[in-house]
């Protein structure tokens, strides 16, 4: 078994925090905003993360699978059986900076004027239909009962909506026309087999999606004002690492004012 190595940095390079020369506004970094613009704040402006989790190997092994199969169909300029399936009229995009737009810290970029940011968003795939239009397509692996074929019964509609949409306008300030419908390949593991037999067994689903772009141009000037303020964002409602951090920052102070206490009576 391979040694864990612990990788959590609670102070960032200033480098990577706002103002910083490799700071740029990722797509989940507008994100964190959306849910907790505390947490953004202590990211960006402070330069100390949430912790992150173990990463999903399982996960990536089938982003990159994936990637490998419909670049297949890039290179030949065909279409991918799930696409004939699915009745989607088009080819994986074929664009000398299809690997750039793919690569996390790099991504798909563009520079908006009004808050001087430097935004980016890293794609899965990008697909063209016959009328030129460019197709946002995300991948997913997951292991839940039943097909999945709508997200609408799903808790991470409208953030997969909002990750479409940013993509998705990232492309038109690129110049691109997009269409506003993308794609969720969706690999789902199944796990009522018999035996595991050294196996897993994967349904692969196309699910649309349409993004929602309509929010981008409102939050921005609002994340702008907050990483040029000193005054710390309220938390969101749904966090759950800032009633921690209280919680546990209460505690401590306690009993280091009842550590003081005793030192003074001794």
């Amino acid at each position: 078994m391979a040694e864990y190595v612990k990788r959590y940095n609670p102070n960032r390079s200033p480098d990577w925090n706002y103002g910083g020369p490799k700071w740029r506004l990722s797509r989940s970094k507008i994100e964190l905003f959306t849910e907790c613009p505390r947490c953004f704040y202590l990211d960006n402006k402070l330069g100390t993360a949430r912790p992150r989790g173990p990463s999903f190997t399982l996960n990536i092994a089938v982003d990159a699978l994936l990637k490998k199969e419909f670049d297949e169909h890039r290179i030949e300029g065909s279409a991918h059986p799930l696409m004939e399936q699915y009745g989607i009229d088009a080819i994986p995009f074929k664009h000398k900076n299809m690997n750039t737009w793919r690569e996390n810290f790099e991504g798909v970029e563009f520079k908006h004027k009004e808050t001087g940011f430097t935004i980016s968003g890293a794609v899965d795939d990008i697909w063209v239909n016959p009328e030129g239009e460019l197709i946002v397509v995300d991948y997913k692996a997951t292991s839940k009962e039943g097909k999945i074929v709508t997200l609408d019964d799903s808790s991470w509609k409208d953030q997969y909506s909002r990750q479409m949409g940013v993509y998705q306008w990232l492309l038109r300030n690129n110049g691109f026309t997009v269409s506003p419908k993308g794609y969720f390949v969706y690999a789902n593991a199944s796990s009522d087999k018999a035996a595991f037999d050294g196996q897993l067994e994967f349904d692969v689903t196309v699910v649309p999606m349409e993004g929602d772009t309509s929010w981008i141009d409102e939050i921005l000037p609002k994340i702008k004002t907050a990483l040029d303020s000193d005054e710390i964002p309220a938390t969101g409602s749904a966090c759950e690492f800032c009633p921690y951090r209280e919680a546990a920052g209460k505690k401590l102070l306690d009993l280091h004012k009842k550590s003081l206490h005793i030192k003074k009576t001794d």
